[in-house]
């Protein structure tokens, strides 16, 4: 992964385009949050309904922090005590942000900051967010190396970016939605992150 890469990615979403990259999990693919042109063909190219949440993906805490700002201050210390990291964080969203990834419950929010190391590490100079969802077919297996994603993935997106294999286990995914008024969480998915950690965390 060079830094051209990285401006090619940039480039890419910006220009409403859809790419397939790797992150700290599996490969998956990219659109900008709020272009509903891109975001139909995300989900068109993995066969999904468009009424299934996706996920937000920021390449720095830092700026999900920032974009994410009213959240309350257990949960916002939740997400630094989490990230970055292999999690999926369902998050409350009273702003209704990013509606284009959050299905048909707009006040809940999937957030994703990679823990981007070794050949990853360029990507964390990407600075906008990006809908991001497993570069699979609907109900398909996840991709650990590039070769894995369908035929059809590939060749219908603009950009593919290849890191080579990847640990090819989905994120964990934690429902944070009530964490502020309580401190109760739910695993939804265990996946790259054991239940044992997240509660040891939270």
């Amino acid at each position: 992964m060079t830094a051209d890469d990285v401006a090619g990615f940039e480039r890419c979403v910006a220009a409403a385009g859809v790419a397939l990259f790797p992150a700290d999990t599996v490969y998956g693919l990219a659109s900008a949050p709020d272009a509903p042109a891109a975001v139909e063909r995300l989900y068109r190219l993995k066969g999904r309904p468009p009424d299934r949440p996706a996920a937000v993906m920021f390449f720095q805490l830092e700026g999900a922090l920032d974009a994410l700002s009213d959240l309350g201050p257990r949960t916002r210390a939740a997400l630094e005590r989490l990230l970055p990291g292999a999690l999926t964080l369902v998050l409350p969203n009273p702003a209704k942000r990013y509606p284009l990834a959050a299905g048909l419950r707009v006040d809940r929010l999937g957030v994703r900051v990679p823990a981007l190391e070794g050949v990853l590490a360029p990507l964390t100079a990407v600075t906008a967010p990006v809908l991001q969802s497993s570069a699979n077919r609907s109900g398909g297996h996840d991709a650990c190396r590039l070769d894995d994603v369908d035929d059809s993935i590939r060749r219908g997106v603009d950009l593919a970016l290849d890191a080579g294999e990847l640990p090819g286990t989905p994120s964990t995914v934690v429902d944070l939605g009530d964490y502020e008024h309580g401190g109760g969480f739910r695993v939804l998915r265990e996946g790259a992150v054991p239940v044992s950690a997240v509660e040891q965390a939270l």
